[in-house]
């Protein structure tokens, strides 16, 4: 990476704790309460991309019978995208599941506290503890760890290197896709990366976690060494970043387990 650059996810597996886990394919977490299937999903969006990228997995669960809807976060601070999650959170007429991607599991473990989000699914993502943000957990990279191409702050915001994002964030997504997500970035709010999660959600309610084995943006380790923390039920698979648009089928099978466990 170019010397100019935002200098992303040092101490991420020492602030965990961890620096290597073994984990199988799947991990058994904390159930779900018993009832039936959570028939809500809410799904949040990370940095530097927006709530379309979700396309194929909501078109999967919305055949399979769920009212699903998605968050527009305005990533500019983590106060701003709770907001905007609980106000679709609060729109539906049940209990919910709530799924985050990447920058989007700090949103969900704060927005998750709202009475009505049952259980909480995170997608490649950050799942920080209390006092956490995301930029407590990232620096320069750990030791063997890719370090995205984030440049440095413009004006208070973050973008990926246009050039390297295909390889960084979406190497498994068709490349005219990738061309079109690095040149239609969302700039990413340093003030989010700096928000701090005060009671995250995850210590109260049943959590599952999708680990991408080829992540370049954060560190499988590091997405096992999270979920583990989060007590959360955990499949792994092959993947980018972007699993969500390169392999919705797995992320929407992931979401309709949660959705339908019981004790």
């Amino acid at each position: 990476m170019q010397s100019n650059s935002f200098s992303p996810w040092r101490g991420l597996l020492g602030v965990l704790g961890l620096t290597s886990l073994a984990l199988g394919v799947t991990a058994s977490g904390p159930a779900a309460a018993a009832g039936d299937r959570v028939n809500n999903v809410v799904l949040v969006h990370g940095g530097f991309v927006d709530g379309g990228g979700w396309e194929a997995v909501y078109k999967l669960l919305k055949a399979k019978g769920f009212n699903v809807s998605i968050v527009q976060n305005p990533t500019t601070s983590l106060a701003a995208d709770v907001a905007a999650t609980k106000a679709v959170v609060d729109a539906q007429d049940g209990p919910v599941v709530l799924v985050g991607h990447s920058y989007g599991g700090a949103v969900i473990s704060e927005a998750g506290n709202d009475p009505k989000v049952s259980r909480l699914v995170y997608i490649a993502a950050f799942a920080p503890d209390q006092g956490e943000s995301v930029q407590k957990l990232i620096g320069t990279p750990a030791p063997g760890a890719s370090a995205p191409p984030i440049l440095p702050p413009v004006n208070g915001f973050l973008m990926l290197d246009k050039t390297k994002f295909a390889a960084a964030f979406a190497g498994d997504v068709k490349p005219e896709r990738a061309a079109f997500l690095a040149n239609a970035q969302v700039p990413w709010g340093v003030e989010a990366l700096a928000g701090e999660v005060t009671t995250p959600a995850w210590r109260t309610k049943p959590s599952w976690y999708l680990v991408t084995q080829d992540d370049k943006m954060i560190p499988p380790d590091a997405q096992r060494a999270m979920s583990k923390r989060a007590g959360s039920t955990v499949v792994e698979t092959p993947g980018s970043h972007a699993v969500y648009e390169s392999n919705p089928a797995v992320v929407a099978t992931l979401i309709e387990k949660a959705a339908a466990a019981k004790n």
